[in-house]
């Protein structure tokens, strides 16, 4: 077992990989009017630059988290860590939309290394259960910080250097990342070896591309037109070729029967749901400020600041209550919080006031950091620890596919307002925020009042 330093110094070293991928998932977002006039991309194709990211890494979690138990964590996450920073390089010295879109994917592949693998890590350093809830409530305060902070990090750094900055950054957290996890990262790998489940892991990814590729693309080619409807009939076919597939492997990527719980069910909507509300509210954030108020990017960065503050205050808050009392409460405080946040800007204006604009933006950051702790937890004790891995990938998956269609439904609701009638377009989106929040509050209603009574893991039901 760890020296109690040791296991906290891991943490670090994880929550640094994680802060990198957070970042990376909404530095972008600011960033996406200077690279749409500097490479000449329209709204659809800045939706496939930051969609690109977040699908690929919504589609490889599992199996790179399944990775990580078979060949080792600690060996798949510096890979991850130098796929990122090759890709992030590529990312910088792109030529045009199409290399960028394609360098983000490979960013994707990177990351996707890193999210389930570090919290994998983390969960085999902490044995004790209430340190371990602490732990996750670090992690998710550093993770909810990244994502917050992105839109300030880009601001800041498309005010003085230029997008092509928001991927040059990442070079020196890579270079530090590597270094640390060799010095004090130790191996560890589930007891028994799982195979790769090949089938699943194409029907996933398809399901996942044809869903985001439908949202992004409806607007353009029109909700009824039979490429449309082409595409909706083919993620239900490979939806249900998904589930037919898994249930019948002895050993699947995602095994169905997880879901008969409505505890860890409930984490997995939930997560979808709080990033559904987070990249709306970042990306609509963006566009407002920029378009149609005219602010600088920096500016418009700065305006998150609340949210930023309210996630990385509240997540580990978040995280002593999982452990003292179970994750209803802070999911119940979660999902209250985003509905206020949400319900704010329902007749958003382009005059609104800059207060209730800050205080919307608080208020959804403060549910973000009480959301984080208590569905992660619920997840991780939700499968056995050998495979803490796929647990995490699970939830990660759930939260990337949360991202890529909020930035898909955030950006069909706008992509042909103008810049004065972009408040009023981006209404609905508003209210898609707080419906979230009100998902959020009730999935609280079906989650364990305390931690001890999780007890996926003892289901017979679950291998």
């Amino acid at each position: 077992m760890l020296s109690a330093r040791r296991r906290w110094t891991v943490l670090a070293v994880c929550c640094l990989s994680m802060f990198l991928v957070g970042l990376d998932t909404t530095i972008v977002n600011v960033g996406l009017p200077a690279i749409g006039r500097g490479l000449d991309v329209d709204t659809r194709g800045l939706e496939w630059i930051v969609d690109a990211y977040t699908l690929v890494l919504a589609s490889l979690l599992i199996s790179s988290g399944a990775l990580a138990d078979r060949f080792g964590r600690h060996r798949v996450f510096q890979c991850g860590l130098a796929a990122f920073g090759a890709a992030s390089l590529v990312c910088a010295l792109a030529p045009s939309a199409g290399v960028l879109i394609a360098a983000r994917a490979l960013q994707g592949i990177g990351a996707s290394m890193l999210s389930p693998v570090a919290l994998a890590i983390v969960v085999n350093a902490m044995p004790d259960p209430k340190e371990r809830a602490q732990a996750i409530g670090i992690w998710a305060s550093v993770f909810g910080l990244s994502m917050a902070a992105g839109p300030i990090t880009g601001g800041a750094l498309l005010a003085g250097l230029g997008w092509r900055a928001l991927f040059w950054i990442n070079a020196p957290v890579i270079a530090a990342a590597l270094l640390l996890s060799a010095v004090f990262v130790p191996e560890s790998r589930a007891p028994r070896a799982r195979p790769l489940d090949l089938p699943g892991q194409v029907l996933l990814t398809v399901v996942l591309a044809v869903v985001v590729g439908v949202l992004i693309e409806g607007p353009r080619i029109g909700w009824t037109s039979p490429a449309a409807l082409a595409g909706c009939a083919g993620a239900a076919v490979a939806t249900a070729a998904f589930v037919w597939v898994e249930s019948r492997r002895r050993e699947p990527l995602m095994d169905p029967r997880i879901f008969r719980s409505p505890v860890f069910s409930g984490a997995v909507l939930g997560a979808v749901a709080v990033f559904v509300a987070l990249t709306m509210t970042l990306l609509l954030n963006t566009l407002y400020l920029q378009h149609t108020r005219e602010w600088t990017p920096l500016a418009a960065g700065v305006a998150t600041l609340p949210l930023a503050v309210g996630a990385t205050v509240c997540a580990p808050w978040s995280g002593r209550m999982v452990g003292r009392t179970g994750p209803r409460l802070p999911l119940l405080l979660a999902g209250g919080f985003i509905t206020a946040g949400g319900l704010c800007l329902v007749r958003l204006t382009p005059h609104t006031s800059v207060l209730l604009l800050l205080a919307a933006y608080s208020l959804v950051g403060v549910g973000f950091g009480f959301a984080n702790a208590p569905i992660t937890n619920t997840a991780v004790n939700g499968l056995p620890p050998a495979r803490a891995g796929v647990a995490g990938a699970i939830t990660s998956t759930a939260r990337q596919l949360g991202s890529a269609v909020g930035i898909a439904l955030a950006g069909g609701l706008v992509t042909a307002a103008s810049p004065a009638g972009l408040a009023h377009a981006s209404r609905p989106g508003w209210v898609l925020v707080a419906a979230c929040g009100v998902l959020v509050f009730l999935v609280a209603h079906v989650s364990p009042q305390k931690e001890a009574t999780m007890g996926l893991a003892a289901s017979p039901q679950v291998r």
